[in-house]
C-alpha cells in the first residue's frame, strides 16, 4: 500500500505561487507600527463627537476623519485575514488575525456615534453644508445613503453599543470556519490512479470530476460521514448567525433580516422574488440537463455525486496553471488592452496565492482593500473548472483594480451585488472564446457541458442556496428551533426539488448545509445567480462588439460605489428590476442544452 499523498506544508510552497503580502507591511514591526497609529487615531474621536452641527467646515472634518479610521483599520485586518488564512493553523497568525478584529470591533465602536449624530441634523441643514462648502461635494452620496435610512439608525449610545459586541455576535460565525478548515479530520481515500489521499474541501471538488465513480462515491460518502458527524455543532453555529441577523433586523425596525440586509444597497426585495420565480419557471430545463446526464453516463441511478463528473468521458483539455494564465489573456482579449495590461500585473507582481497547502483556507476568493493589491486566493489542480475559477476571481480583482483607481476613497469599494457580475461575464467571454476557437467536436461538446454545469451551480444551485437561506431566517424569526433535523429535512427536500426525479434522493446530501461557510454571510448568494444572468447579457454585448457596449462596461468596473448598485446596472445596460435579463440567461442555457444533444448525435 502506498504512503498517503498529503498536502505540503506552507514553507514548501515555492514563492512564485504564493501573494507577495510585503506590499502591505514588511514585517511585524510595520504592523506593529500600524497597530499603534490606528490606536492613536481611534483615540481622537471624542475630538469630533458633538462637533457636526458646528457649520459647514467642522461637518467635513469629522467626515475626514471618520474615513481615516476606516481606511487604516482595513489595511490592517485585510493583512491579518490574508495572513490568516494562507495556515489557519498557524497560531502566530490566528493571534494577529483576532487582534485585528479586535481593533476593527474598536474602530467601528469609535465611529458609532456618527451616523446616530448625522440624523440628528435636518436635512435642510445638511443641504446648507453642501451648498456652503464644495469640499464636501465628494460626499454627497455617502450621507445621502445614511440620511435615506434614518428611521433604521438606533441613538448614538445604542449604536456604539452594538458595534462593541460585534465580536460576540461573530464568534459562531468564526467557530464555524476554524473548524471547517483548521479542525476537521478527513479520510484517506483513493484518486483515480490508485493514490491513497488525505481528503480535504479543496481536493473533493476535484474527487467529483473524476471519471471513475467509485471514486467520486467514496470521496461524496468520506467528506459527509464527517458533517453528519458534527451536524449537531454546525446546527448550533448557522442558528445563532441567524439569530445574529434576525435580531439585528428587529431592533433597527426592518420588517425582516432579508429586507435589512438588502437595504444597505438599495436593492428591491423583488429582485430577491424574482430570482426565485423565474428559476422555478425553468426548472424543467435543469431536470432536462440531468435526464441528459443520466443517459449519457449510462447509470441506472443518478446520485448527488454524478453531477460533476464530465458527461461525455475524461476532460480532453486540462490546464496547468501556466497555461490557463495564457488562456486567460486570450480568452478576455474583447474587454480591451488596458483590461489586458492589468491581468498581466497581476501575474507578475504575485496577487495570487495559487498552491493548497495544509491549514489553507478552502475555496478561492479575491480580497484586499484600497491601499492593498487585490489579491486572489487558489486551491490550485489542473483543470478547465480551475481556468474558470481562475478567469472569475481576476473578475473580482480587475473591478477592484479600475475602482480603486478610478475612485476616491469614499467609493473605493463596491457592493458584493455588483462584484459577482464582473466575475462571471469573464465567466461567459471564456465559454464564447473556447466555443469560438475549438473545433474538435468533443471539446466543444465538454465546453457546452462545463457551461451547463457552471448555469447549473451559479443559478440553479445558488438560487436553491438563496431559497434555503431565506427559509432558515424566516424560520427562526417565527420562533422555530434551527435543530439539524430539522434543517437537514428540509434541505433534503428542497434539493429533490431542485433536482428532480432523475436524482437519488442520497441521504448525504440532506447535511450539505452544513458545509456551506456563504450561509454565514447574510443573504450573500443570491448575488452569485442575479449577477450570473446580468453577464450573461454583458457578455453577449461585449463579444458582439455593440457600440458603447465595451465603454459601459468598463465605466461600470469604474464606478466602485458611487451610486447605488441597481442605477450603476442600468448605465451598464441591464435593468436588473426587471426579469428579462433571468429569463434571457435561461433561454442561453436552453440553446446549449439543445447544441450540446445536437452534438453528441454527432460524435
Amino acid at each position: 500500500m502506498t504512503e498517503p499523498k498529503s498536502l505540503p506544508n506552507r514553507q514548501e510552497v515555492s514563492e512564485e505561487n504564493k501573494w507577495d503580502l510585503t506590499y502591505i507591511f514588511e514585517n511585524m514591526t510595520d504592523v506593529d507600527a500600524a497597530f499603534r497609529k490606528s490606536n492613536d487615531l481611534i483615540a481622537k474621536s471624542k475630538e469630533y463627537q458633538g462637533t457636526l452641527k458646528n457649520g459647514s467646515a467642522a461637518f467635513l472634518s469629522a467626515l475626514d476623519y471618520i474615513l481615516s479610521v476606516y481606511r487604516q483599520v482595513e489595511k490592517i485586518y485585510v493583512y491579518a485575514h490574508l495572513k490568516n488564512d494562507q495556515d489557519t493553523a498557524d497560531t502566530e497568525y490566528q493571534a494577529l488575525y483576532a487582534r485585528a478584529s479586535t481593533l476593527a470591533a474598536q474602530a467601528g465602536e469609535a465611529v458609532a456615534w456618527f451616523q446616530p449624530e448625522l440624523l440628528t441634523l435636518s436635512d435642510d441643514e445638511i443641504a446648507g453644508y453642501f451648498d456652503d462648502n464644495k469640499d464636501l461635494e465628494v460626499y454627497r452620496h455617502f450621507v445621502k445613503q445614511m440620511t435615506d435610512n434614518r428611521v433604521h439608525v438606533l441613538s448614538s449610545a445604542e449604536e456604539e453599543l452594538l458595534a462593541g459586541a460585534s465580536e460576540i455576535f461573530d464568534a459562531s460565525s468564526n467557530t464555524f470556519s476554524i473548524l471547517n478548515n483548521a479542525d476537521l479530520k478527513f479520510p484517506v481515500v483513493e484518486d483515480e490512479d490508485g493514490n491513497q489521499v488525505e481528503l480535504s474541501n479543496g481536493l473533493y471538488g476535484q474527487l467529483l470530476e473524476s471519471t471513475n465513480r467509485k471514486v467520486r462515491q467514496d470521496a461524496f460518502e468520506g467528506l459527509y460521514s464527517v458533517y453528519h458527524q458534527f451536524r449537531n455543532t454546525f446546527a448550533s453555529t448557522l442558528g445563532a448567525h441567524v439569530k445574529k441577523h434576525n435580531f439585528s433586523a428587529k431592533i433597527r425596525k426592518y420588517p425582516s433580516a432579508r429586507a435589512a440586509a438588502l437595504s444597505n444597497n438599495h436593492i428591491p426585495e423583488s429582485v430577491y422574488d424574482t430570482l426565485l420565480e423565474v428559476v422555478h419557471k425553468n426548472l424543467s430545463l435543469l431536470h432536462r440537463y440531468v435526464a441528459l446526464r443520466k443517459k449519457l453516463l449510462k447509470v441506472d441511478d443518478l446520485h448527488m455525486y454524478d453531477m460533476y463528473t464530465p458527461i461525455l468521458g475524461d476532460a480532453p483539455i486540462k490546464y496547468t496553471y501556466d497555461e490557463a494564465k495564457q488562456k486567460t489573456l486570450e480568452a478576455l482579449a474583447p474587454l480591451g488592452k488596458e483590461y489586458g495590461s492589468i491581468l498581466k500585473e497581476s501575474f507578475a507582481d504575485r496577487w495570487i496565492d495559487v498552491i493548497e497547502n495544509k491549514g489553507k483556507r478552502s475555496g478561492a476568493y479575491s480580497s484586499g482593500s484600497y491601499d492593498t493589491k487585490p489579491y486572489i486566493l487558489l486551491n490550485w489542480h489542473d483543470s478547465i473548472n480551475h481556468l474558470y475559477t481562475l478567469v472569475h476571481e481576476l473578475g473580482h480583482s480587475v473591478h477592484s483594480y479600475y475602482t480603486r483607481s478610478s475612485q476616491p476613497y469614499v467609493y473605493g469599494d463596491y457592493s458584493i451585488f455588483l462584484a459577482e457580475i464582473a466575475s462571471t461575464t469573464n465567466e461567459n467571454i471564456l465559454t464564447e472564446h473556447l466555443l469560438e476557437t475549438e473545433k474538435d467536436p468533443k471539446v466543444r461538446a465538454f465546453v457546452l457541458n462545463h457551461y451547463l454545469d457552471g448555469v447549473k451551480g451559479t443559478i440553479f444551485r445558488q438560487t436553491q442556496f438563496a431559497e434555503f437561506e431565506h427559509f432558515i431566517h424566516t424560520e427562526d424569526a417565527a420562533g422555530t428551533p434551527l435543530t439539524s433535523e430539522y434543517l437537514s429535512n428540509y434541505y433534503g427536500d428542497l434539493n429533490a426539488k431542485y433536482y428532480g426525479e432523475d436524482v437519488v434522493r442520497d441521504t448525504e446530501i440532506a447535511d450539505e448545509w452544513a458545509r456551506i461557510p456563504h450561509f454565514y454571510y447574510n443573504y450573500y448568494v443570491y448575488q452569485y445567480a442575479t449577477g450570473f444572468s446580468a453577464a450573461s447579457a454583458l457578455a453577449d454585448k461585449i463579444v458582439k462588439k455593440e457600440p458603447g457596449a465595451l465603454e459601459n462596461y468598463i465605466a461600470y468596473l469604474k464606478s466602485g460605489s458611487s451610486d447605488y448598485p441597481i442605477e450603476v446596472m442600468k448605465k451598464a445596460g441591464v435593468d436588473m428590476t426587471q426579469s428579462a435579463y433571468i429569463e434571457e440567461a435561461m433561454s442561453v442555457f436552453e440553446k446549449r442544452l439543445n447544441e450540446l444533444e445536437q452534438l453528441i448525435k454527432e460524435l
